[in-house]
């Protein structure tokens, strides 16, 4: 209900789109409802002229790895179950690589994912993060990694032997196969819990196989030593450490802001609403700079903004906190002119004592940005910026009580959400949307296509 109404049921839709200055790991999912945790799959855009354009020596092979999520109930139901009771959606039945559980859980008969490689060779790993509401360390037993890229964006190479990544994002690491020869090595993932408070989440542990050629096949593989789910320093190290590669081709930084935001946003109580039937005292509410995002009912927000409909949206979302308590329901945008640079500073604060506070994956449709700064804690307007060689990305993690400072080029006509890529927040609306204007030809939104999504 931002760029598009859904895809109805035994409908279809065409999408039409260039790439253009991208390349690497992104992912494509649906946006519906919780539909994504299973209406995924990979996105990857080749160099166009071949291994050569890669800024590193060309791997021998690339092997894609998407991780996930299961419930066995419908998830359709799990969200519907979410909102009756208040308090978001239950904790899945198992993590998942390339769709399956591994053996390691209860659901080993679904199968595990393997891949077999060669002794001594160097393979790009492209690994995405498509779980609903997991962060998750990632590792292969007896083996290394050279992060390489993270959103379809080239890194300086960072060495590590675990790959910690959030919901929305995408690593490019190069693994080089100089373990044992003939021998078999788990790959693995489990959760990273940031909560700050007690909390039950998924503590299993999905499982992968990577096989070197020749390996017997009752080889057992070996099992990597995987992080405590509470490991934030493990998971701090490998955030913060990343920095941008700079190439001549990339679009510069730019070092002059026209809107400068502070966007403070949290999860917090609130009374039930009458139709959560099964709501036990409060309900859980999120919200940016004091108001909760509200989508549309009747038309997407782009096409209410092609079309000139009155009152499906205002342009009144706040550039700082109001000063004044209260949380206001609201479909409000940020309006801005096409090429503004915009600078966001994202505030993660704790509302609730009972709730804590967590890591928030703040997802930016339809542009990337610069990562300036992070840092715990309130916001310290003397914190030093890195604009060298800051990393770039789509999704970024802003730590539990913490900030996050963002800058982007906003030269893409449009309605472009900004959201927590936990999914369970976006119902609760922890959300906003920047409306971009169109600029000079060619810089202007066409119109709709024949096959658009209509809402009803």
């Amino acid at each position: 209900m931002i760029t598009e109404c859904p895809i109805q049921p035994s409908g279809n839709f065409t999408y039409r789109f260039n790439i253009t200055g991208q390349e690497g790991t992104l992912w494509w999912h649906a946006h519906s409802s919780l539909l994504r945790a299973t209406v995924y799959g990979a996105l990857i855009i080749k160099p166009r002229n071949g291994t050569d354009g890669y800024p590193y020596k060309a791997p021998y092979g690339e092997i894609p790895i998407t991780l996930g999520e299961w419930w066995n109930k419908n998830v359709d139901d799990v969200e519907k179950d979410a909102h009756l009771t208040g308090l978001g959606p239950e904790v899945s039945d198992a993590l998942t690589i390339n769709g399956k559980p591994g053996d390691q859980t209860p659901c080993r008969g679904a199968g595990i994912f393997e891949v077999e490689v060669e002794y001594n060779q160097t393979y790009l790993l492209r690994i995405i993060n498509a779980a609903v509401n997991v962060e998750l360390f990632f590792k292969v037993s007896g083996h290394n990694f050279t992060v390489v890229a993270v959103d379809a964006s080239y890194t300086e190479p960072y060495a590590t032997d675990v790959i910690v990544i959030a919901p929305g994002q995408t690593v490019d690491a190069l693994m080089t196969t100089s373990a044992t020869p003939e021998g078999r090595y788990y790959m693995a993932a489990n959760v990273f819990e940031s909560k700050t408070v007690q909390i039950r989440f998924n503590n299993g542990t999905v499982t992968g196989i990577v096989t070197y050629k020749g390996a017997a096949n009752g080889t057992a593989p070996s099992m990597p030593a995987m992080p405590a789910p509470t490991d934030v320093v493990a998971a701090g190290r490998f955030y913060w450490s990343l920095r941008g590669l700079v190439r001549p081709v990339d679009p510069p930084l730019p070092t002059t802001v026209d809107h400068s935001m502070l966007v403070e946003f949290g999860v917090d109580q609130a009374p039930c609403a009458p139709d959560q039937t099964r709501c036990g005292g409060f309900a859980l509410v999120a919200f940016m700079n004091r108001n909760s995002f509200q989508f549309p009912k009747n038309a997407s927000l782009l096409q209410a903004s092609f079309d000139g409909v009155p009152g499906v949206y205002t342009e009144d979302f706040p550039s700082s906190p109001p000063p004044l308590p209260g949380i206001r329901k609201a479909t409000a945008v940020k309006r801005v002119n096409h090429s503004d640079v915009v600078e966001v500073v994202l505030q993660s604060r704790a509302y609730s004592s009972a709730l804590g506070t967590e890591n928030h994956p703040i997802h930016l449709h339809g542009f990337n940005f610069f990562v300036l700064a992070q840092g715990l804690g309130a916001f310290d307007p003397n914190a030093t910026y890195n604009l060298v060689n800051p990393r770039v990305r789509n999704t970024v993690i802003v730590p539990g009580g913490g900030w996050t400072v963002i800058r982007f080029v906003a030269n893409n006509p449009g309605m472009w959400f900004m959201h927590c890529h936990l999914d369970a927040h976006l119902p609760l609306g922890l959300a906003m949307v920047f409306e971009v204007l169109n600029g000079p030809a060619p810089n202007i939104l066409p119109p709709p296509p024949e096959d658009f999504p209509k809402c009803y």
